[in-house]
């Protein structure tokens, strides 16, 4: 009689049972691997623009400001080139006034040196061309000579310095006669332009 024992067979069918996970579950586990990694490599990335976006947000910041200040600069620089300008066209111009100034003084200063003893100015004129109109009084034609040949030696009156007219005034009884006479000059300072005669009010 032949005795076949089922339960060895049936436990040696449950050994012979492949070892390792269904196909299903490694499937499962391979796409939960891959979300992983997946949400892994975007909170990287994510992390990494914040990184870049708040880097780029403070140059920005910084650009701003440096350009806020540099607008300052500007702003205080064009300030102070309009005041320089204003500065050195009023100090031209003072120039210009005490140069202007200087020509009258200098003129009425080497009229009165070239004036001889007898002798006196009752009037002076000066034309727009620069001319002057010397007119006075002396005692005698020696001193009105002298006084022509001084202003030509002053370096200040272009020659010829002309006598346009002399004459004899009869004064009261007993008293000396007298010489009206009219000089015309022209003034120029030594090493001034031909044009640039000091203008001159009638005195």
């Amino acid at each position: 009689m032949i005795r076949i024992n089922l339960l060895a067979a049936d436990r040696d069918r449950v050994r012979r049972k492949p070892a390792g996970l269904p196909l299903a579950q490694k499937v499962t586990i391979a796409c939960s691997l891959v979300l992983v990694a997946t949400a892994l490599g975007m909170g990287w990335w994510w992390w990494s623009l914040s990184q870049r976006s708040a880097q780029v947000d403070a140059n920005l910041a910084a650009a701003t400001r440096e350009t806020a200040r540099l607008k300052t600069l500007i702003t205080e620089v064009e300030t102070f080139d309009k005041q320089k300008k204003q500065l050195t066209e009023r100090v031209s111009l003072i120039e210009q006034l005490r140069k202007g100034q200087g020509g009258p003084v200098r003129l009425i200063d080497e009229i009165s040196r070239a004036m001889p003893e007898m002798l006196w100015l009752t009037e002076l004129k000066q034309a727009t061309s620069g001319e002057l109109t010397i007119q006075g009084k002396c005692a005698s034609l020696t001193s009105l000579s002298d006084f022509v040949a001084n202003l030509e030696r002053s370096g200040y009156f272009k020659p010829p310095v002309e006598i346009l007219d002399s004459q004899v005034e009869s004064g009261a009884a007993g008293a000396a006669e007298l010489i009206k006479f009219s000089v015309k000059a022209q003034f120029a300072l030594p090493g001034a332009a031909p044009d640039a005669v000091p203008a001159m009010a009638k005195r």
